[in-house]
């Protein structure tokens, strides 16, 4: 089973405002209210839709992270 952080109204913010797609390890972590670190590991095991093509920077898109956070109920 998956930890990750309660959704509170900060968090909540941070993950549906701004722009769809997010770039870097460093958004994609403000977003979603985690250490780079977690978001590295989830994005190397699968375990969440961060993606790093090629090698290039990591992407994840807004509404794919909103997607999967409620279905971690």
């Amino acid at each position: 089973m998956m930890n990750h952080p309660p959704l509170d109204p900060e968090r909540f913010d941070a993950i549906t405002s701004g722009p769809e797609k997010l770039w870097g390890l460093p958004a994609i972590s403000k977003a979603l209210g985690v250490s780079v670190d977690t978001v590295r590991r989830w994005a190397r095991h699968g375990r969440a839709p961060i993606y790093r093509p090629d090698g290039e920077r990591y992407f994840a898109l807004r509404s794919e992270l909103n997607a999967w956070l409620r279905g971690m109920r």
